[in-house]
């Protein structure tokens, strides 16, 4: 049987400036290096290229997705029954959920580059977790997949 196709996908990649730091970090690793000699400065380079390039590429590669009847946030898989009403937040609103309102029990899948979010009520009584949190650049978009799913 195959897997149902997502009704939603997006991947909260990391922002084009986070790119020209790790290149600047990489020269910075040569930099360093340099006193050491050629080989030694490519080595440093190479690696600190290397390094950095491999955490913006692992932080900026979280999924959300609405598929088979569940929500896939990062590393969470949360069944669509278990949800209440979505409610898309706008930048200023975001910021408030994600700072003063916030609530330490719940999921929150940040990324400081995304200013948008969606939040989700959790209706099952059996989880102490009050809602989620995500990060994403369409809420409206994901917030109709989240209704549209379960309706049908």
């Amino acid at each position: 049987m195959q897997p149902s196709a997502p009704h939603y996908d997006e991947r909260l990649t990391a922002p084009a400036s986070w790119w020209a730091i790790t290149a600047l970090l990489g020269i910075s690793g040569g930099l360093v290096a340099l006193p050491l000699g050629t080989l030694p400065m490519l080595v440093g380079l190479v690696g600190a290229s290397a390094v950095a390039a491999l955490v913006v590429s692992s932080y900026g590669s979280v999924r959300i997705r609405v598929v088979a009847g569940s929500l896939v946030a990062g590393d969470a898989r949360i069944p669509l029954t278990a949800l209440g009403e979505p409610v898309a937040l706008d930048a200023e609103e975001a910021r408030a959920w994600r700072s003063y309102k916030a609530d330490p029990r719940a999921f929150m899948l940040l990324r400081s580059y995304v200013p948008t979010a969606l939040r989700v009520e959790i209706t099952d009584p059996d989880d102490p977790t009050p809602y989620v949190y995500l990060s994403t650049r369409d809420p409206q978009a994901l917030a109709a997949a989240l209704t549209g799913v379960r309706a049908a």
